[in-house]
């Protein structure tokens, strides 16, 4: 009786936890929001200034006293006042959208692999930030749930999430986790690269929405049909004045190699170490590619080429985690078994 009163008279809402950009699920209505995580800072008086694109915008800009901090490193909470800060302002923005009597349930996506503590920190966050039951998932197994793959079925299905902070590589099968690999080679890991190959072959500093900027115009990992260029202006480390440079896609394509070549080599070792009846599943459906990272171009390509098997990118990959999320809190009951424990039990329903 009360579980059907709480769904009447609130919001269950999903939500994609990430280094780069935080998603918010409502159910219902799909995907809501899509904020940078990012957060302004007034150093003097401790008080939020700004949060989401507004705090991106000041990336880079901001005076001494105010401080635009990423409240997630590696996908994990790093400031946890923050990061409750940042929760507590996307529920209230997602409460102003569908008013509800009581407080909202919420399912949050965080990389594979992150310690006890870490899961217990994103619980804590979200429950001060105003969340009436928190459910916690792993973004690879959200990310398959959102792709609507068989994940319960015993099927091994293998996905490669690539966000901002984390890459997750994992291999799913009768609602577990097989086998998995995060590494912190992901979004902004190819940001430092670019801004690192600018500082050393051209002796030039750029910001990091710059290098963020070049990575999405011209970024690739394999040769292009028709070689393009782009303008960075940035400052001189020589003279410190302001200079300007063309670059090509083959100089970030060098800027980016080593750790591409990581990424590759992760793909290959969560392989080397999948039980073989899964492996031929594998062989046979492919590798599908989720996050924003995977829209690099010749990713896919790249990949194949190296592990000799299929390899796709999911339709809306950006999303892919948010979507999870909304169908686990639509089946929370089916789904339960793939939550991580908190050592909080489901309610009866």
């Amino acid at each position: 009786m009360f579980s059907k009163l709480y769904k009447l008279f609130s919001n269950d809402i999903g939500i994609d936890l990430g280094t780069a950009n935080t998603l918010v699920y409502l159910e219902g209505r799909g995907i809501v929001l899509s904020e940078p995580s990012v957060v302004a800072v007034n150093k003097k008086t401790g008080q939020i200034v700004a949060i989401g694109a507004e705090a991106k915008q000041m990336l880079g800009r901001t005076p001494p006293h105010i401080q635009a901090v990423k409240p997630l490193v590696d996908g994990v909470v790093s400031d946890f006042e923050i990061t409750e800060e940042m929760l507590s302002y996307l529920l209230n923005k997602v409460e102003k959208m569908s008013p509800k009597f009581f407080r909202p349930r919420v399912v949050i996506g965080v990389p594979s692999g992150i310690t006890s503590v870490e899961v217990r920190a994103v619980y804590d966050a979200a429950k001060n930030a105003g969340a009436r039951e928190v459910y916690v998932v792993e973004e690879p197994m959200a990310a398959a749930v959102g792709i609507r793959l068989p994940v319960h079925d015993p099927v091994g299905s293998m996905i490669v999430d690539i966000g901002g902070g984390t890459t997750d590589i994992a291999v799913i099968s009768l609602g577990g986790i097989v086998q998995s690999k995060n590494l912190i080679i992901a979004g902004d890991k190819l940001n430092n690269d670019i801004s690192s190959y600018f500082r050393n072959e051209f002796k030039l500093l750029i910001g990091e929405k710059t290098a963020e900027n070049i990575k999405i115009a011209i970024g690739s990992v394999l040769p292009l049909p028709e070689p393009v260029e782009i303008e960075v202006r940035g400052r001189d480390l020589v003279t410190g004045l302001p200079r300007q440079v063309v670059v090509t896609d083959s100089d970030i394509r060098e800027a980016i190699f080593a750790s591409i070549n990581i990424l590759v080599e992760g793909v290959k070792e969560v392989l080397e170490t999948t039980p073989p009846e899964i492996l031929a599943d594998v062989m046979n459906r492919g590798i599908i590619l989720t996050g924003g990272g995977s829209l690099i171009k010749g990713l896919t390509t790249l990949i194949q080429k190296h592990i000799k098997m299929p390899v796709h990118i999911s339709e809306d990959p950006i999303t892919a985690v948010a979507r999870g999320t909304g169908v686990i809190l639509e089946n929370l009951e089916k789904y339960k078994d793939i939550l991580v424990d908190t050592q909080y039990e489901l309610p009866p329903r």
